[in-house]
This record gives structure tokens, C-alpha cells and sequence, in this order.
């Protein structure tokens, strides 16, 4: 029996759709994936107006962020890093306290998202802030 040699068979991938199977996962990728955003703190704006609305003195706490960075509670000095705690503190005793929060036009932009931060971590809904005062 006489066998003859095999020729062998040049194997190649075919590439010619190489570039439709790639778009297809990319877009298969693009559409499938989620992307977990951070939420910062989740601020409900009044509507537009100028409608004022009257708060009781004893469920309104004054917060002020001066230029050098001291953080004033009802018009005494405070640690940023204390605010937290203080305010979880004052809405466990009044769970309508409204704090308004307050800056100096020269404050630092880190130290106000600092005490947004804790306001955050304190649990605090209802804040307001004000503009800083006109000199």
C-alpha cells in the first residue's frame, strides 16, 4: 500500500471579522458594565423664589467656617473633626434642628467640604446654607 505524504494544510485564523466580533464586546462590555458612582451629600434645593421660610430660634443651630478654618457652633469654637459627634448629639435632643451653615468669603474650599463631610457622617437632613456676608 502505497500512502502518499499528506500535504499539510496552512491553519489560519480568519481575520477578516476580527473586527466586527471586537466591537461587538466592546459594545456588549459597554452596555453590561455599571459604574458605581460616589454620592456626596444629597442636597434638596428650595425652588426658585425668594420665599422665606420661618424657623424657631430653638431648632436653628448657627454654624460659621471662618477664613483660618475654625469651625463656630452657636458661636462657640468646635473641632472639625468633633462636629459629627456634637451634632448627632444635638438632633438626638431636637430632630427638627436646622443647621445653618455659614462661610467667610476667604475660607478654604477643603475645610467647607470637610464640615459638609461630617454634617454627612452626623446624619444631619436639613441644613442650610447661607451666603457668606457682603463686605
Amino acid at each position: 500500500m502505497l500512502l502518499g505524504k499528506k500535504k499539510e494544510k496552512d491553519v489560519e485564523i480568519p481575520s477578516a471579522s476580527l473586527s466586527d466580533i471586537v466591537f461587538l464586546l466592546l459594545i456588549f462590555f459597554l452596555v453590561t458594565t455599571s459604574i458605581d458612582t460616589e454620592k456626596g451629600l444629597d442636597l434638596v434645593l428650595p425652588p426658585p423664589g425668594d420665599t422665606e421660610v420661618k424657623i424657631p430660634k430653638e431648632n436653628l443651630a448657627n454654624m460659621l467656617v471662618n477664613a483660618q478654618g475654625q469651625v463656630l457652633l452657636d458661636g462657640e469654637i468646635i473641632e472639625i473633626n468633633e462636629i459629627s459627634r456634637i451634632v448627632r448629639e444635638k438632633i438626638q435632643a431636637n430632630p427638627n434642628l436646622v443647621i445653618s451653615l455659614k462661610t467667610d468669603k476667604e475660607t478654604r474650599y477643603e475645610d467647607y467640604v470637610h464640615v459638609l463631610d461630617q454634617l454627612k457622617e452626623a446624619e444631619a437632613k436639613k441644613i442650610s446654607i447661607a451666603e457668606p456676608d457682603e463686605d
